[in-house]
């Protein structure tokens, strides 16, 4: 493997890394009701734990509310059993074919449990990050048949990624934070 198919896989693991981040973020409520909040449920549905979404369609029609409309209506209960168990702190309403999700004003007690919830899964990716260039340099320094300068390059290369894969990570939280404390 050349180094700089050695940088280009790096990237990709850290790319991966910021993704991942991104994603769980988007599963932390914030003031606005939005779907993805719900991404991480999973029912209990024909013998097997499947996620929420592919069994009923979520919607967000106003600010503070979501809707779970079940495509089997025997599910309802199923569904609303599963929010519950959820620690998303909500607590559904049905009327036997939608189930009403109000999302209550977010508490400053509970806006700062968020934002640690946040940090915690910043540092995840942030450690993920970190791992990506440990290996990406290690691998740098046990190539053959390449000179000190390049392995060198490659080392700078590698730490550069690093950097703006940190930042972005630092701008995600910075966003979602200013989201959560918005009121």
């Amino acid at each position: 493997m050349t180094i700089a198919d050695q940088i280009k896989q790096t990237r990709q693991s850290m790319d991966k890394a910021v993704d991942a981040v991104r994603r769980e973020l988007s599963t932390v409520r914030t003031g606005k009701a939005t779907t993805s909040l719900l991404d991480l449920v999973r029912v209990d549905a024909y013998g097997n734990e499947m996620p929420l979404n592919q069994v009923a369609s979520v919607a967000a029609p106003e600010p503070r509310l979501l809707t779970i409309q079940p495509w089997d209506k025997g599910l309802v209960k199923a569904i609303e059993k599963a929010i519950l168990a959820s620690d998303l702190g909500l607590t559904p309403a049905n009327d036997g074919n939608v189930i009403r999700i109000p999302l209550p004003p977010l508490t400053e007690e509970r806006r700062k449990e968020l934002v640690k919830v946040v940090h915690r899964l910043a540092e995840e990716g942030r450690v993920a990050i970190r791992h990506a260039r440990t290996e990406s340099i290690a691998k740098l320094k046990k190539a053959e048949h390449v000179s000190e300068d390049e392995k060198k390059h490659g080392e700078k290369d590698v730490q550069k990624a690093h950097d703006d894969h940190v930042k972005q990570v630092d701008e995600l939280v910075k966003a979602k934070e200013a989201e959560i404390l918005e009121v």
